[in-house]
Order: structure tokens, then C-alpha cells, then sequence
């Protein structure tokens, strides 16, 4: 399969959520809560959401978007929202 965003690097996320943040960057799939959470910038609900792994890799997440996530697919609820709604 081709993706339109080759060069993301999903392999600082925690090993279980890397197929989901890809399913959403690549393929438009709804995240889950946490996901959600992160990817709206919503860092009390993210923080609420997450598991234990995910509670010590937050900073990989920070890193993450801001590094690796096409910028528009995150930030608010609304770009959320329209990259779930734009993608095929």
C-alpha cells in the first residue's frame, strides 16, 4: 500500500498504539479516547484516557506531533475532525 506520508516515524509511540496513530494519519480511522485526546491537544482528558504505558511516554506523544504528524491533522477537535472527514 502507498501512503501519501511515507516518512512518518510512528516507532517512538508506544509498540500498541503505533498501528492506531497510523490508521489515523494514513488511512483517516477514528482514534480511540486517548488518541482522540492527544491529537485535539486536550492534555487533561489525554492524561485521563491513558494507560500506564502511555502515561510515561507522554512526552513521546508531545514529541511525536510536533516532529512526525503531518501538522494538520492535529491541534483542536475541529482538525480532527476534518482529517477524519478528508481522508478516503
Amino acid at each position: 500500500m502507498t501512503t501519501e506520508f511515507p516518512d512518518v516515524d510512528y516507532s517512538t509511540l508506544p509498540e500498541h498504539m503505533q498501528q492506531g496513530a497510523r490508521d489515523y494519519v494514513e488511512r483517516g480511522y477514528k482514534p480511540g479516547s486517548f488518541l482522540r485526546a492527544v491529537l485535539s491537544n486536550d492534555l487533561v482528558e489525554a492524561f485521563g484516557h491513558a494507560d500506564l504505558t502511555n502515561l510515561d511516554h507522554m512526552r513521546a506523544w508531545a514529541l511525536w506531533l510536533f516532529n512526525e504528524a503531518p501538522s494538520m491533522c492535529w491541534g483542536s477537535p475541529e482538525r480532527v475532525a476534518a482529517w477524519i472527514e478528508a481522508r478516503p
